[in-house]
């Protein structure tokens, strides 16, 4: 059933509102739930996230949240970027791309189903390596290693991520220095 939050939401949209509308019969045609998450159309099934379309500027993505546990027999899944673990995406730039793949979509959409259904779900992540800038003053101070512990464990990551791709070590300890004061706050890199 159609939510009248995606009818706004693709009413307001700039970059991607025919993909948009071609989508959305394919996704509620597989018997999902639509609703807004996180500011876009989520898709769910029983109250587990299946889908959730995603407007980039040079596409709109309609990823998969397990999607590393798809069999993707026809490689169109791709990963979100190299730290993602889980979710796959399939990109698309025009409504001919959305009918060109609207059955491989159903199909995806029911194997997603099944997963879910099924309890399926993707491995632990690895253990998490710190910088060594990030993990020497962990070390050296208490308060700011209690507080990294406490945040969860995607927000340790991530500010581990943004503090290890710098590429001289003089900015991945000015980057500790910066990040300090939010972790302390148990805040995340990119929370208000």
């Amino acid at each position: 059933m159609a939510n009248p939050k995606v009818d706004a939401y693709i009413g307001r949209s700039t970059k991607w509102p025919e993909e948009l509308a071609a989508m959305r019969p394919v996704l509620l045609g597989a018997g999902l739930t639509e609703e807004i998450k996180w500011g876009k159309p989520c898709y769910s099934h029983e109250g587990r996230n299946i889908a959730i379309l995603q407007e980039m500027n040079d596409f709109l993505a309609l990823m998969f949240f397990k999607g590393a546990l798809l069999s993707d027999p026809e490689g169109v899944l791709e990963e979100q970027g190299p730290n993602s673990r889980s979710a796959r995406r399939i990109c698309f730039t025009s409504t001919d791309d959305v009918a060109r793949l609207a059955d491989t979509v159903k199909a995806y959409l029911e194997e997603a189903i099944d997963v879910e259904d099924a309890g399926l779900e993707v491995g632990p992540a690895p253990e998490l390596e710190l910088a060594a800038e990030l993990q020497r003053r962990l070390d050296a101070d208490p308060a700011l290693a209690a507080a990294f512990a406490a945040l969860t464990p995607g927000r340790q990551r991530e500010y581990n991520l943004q503090i290890s791709e710098a590429k001289q070590a003089k900015t991945r300890e000015a980057r500790v220095d910066k990040h300090v004061p939010r972790i302390l706050q148990g805040k995340g890199l990119r929370d208000a």
